[in-house]
């Protein structure tokens, strides 16, 4: 399997908001971001270095954002989560380009890894 060079990196930060227009207002606004419309309830922001979306899919939850980092071998890389003792808190899924889970670290924290469709 080739590596994609990102392999096991942070690389996607989701946030849940409740109004989709204002958060493109706001935070194109106040730090120049670019989005990209997904549907209604998705759109990807581009600070020009790094991207994320920002999504009315989920609810808002306590602690902030959804980091989400990618892996090139999903299943492995679960296995190596479970491992070391994570809890799986959404088991895999797939979405358009791809396919997520999400985990809590040992301190509770919510994470999500991420592969694209091969």
């Amino acid at each position: 399997m080739s590596h994609s060079g990102r392999d096991r990196q942070i690389d996607n930060i989701e946030f849940n908001v409740s109004d989709i227009a204002r958060s493109k207002a706001f935070y194109g606004s106040v730090f120049g971001w670019t989005f990209t419309d997904y549907g209604p309830t998705y759109t990807q922001f581009s600070d020009g270095r790094l991207t994320g979306g920002l999504t009315t899919g989920d609810a808002i939850r306590p602690g902030g954002p959804l980091v989400i980092l990618y892996a090139d071998d999903l299943a492995e890389t679960r296995r190596r989560i479970e491992a070391e003792g994570a809890t799986i808190s959404r088991p895999v899924f797939s979405f358009p380009g791809g396919r997520r889970f999400h985990f809590l670290d040992p301190d509770g924290y919510e994470l999500a890894v991420w592969s694209a469709a091969t």
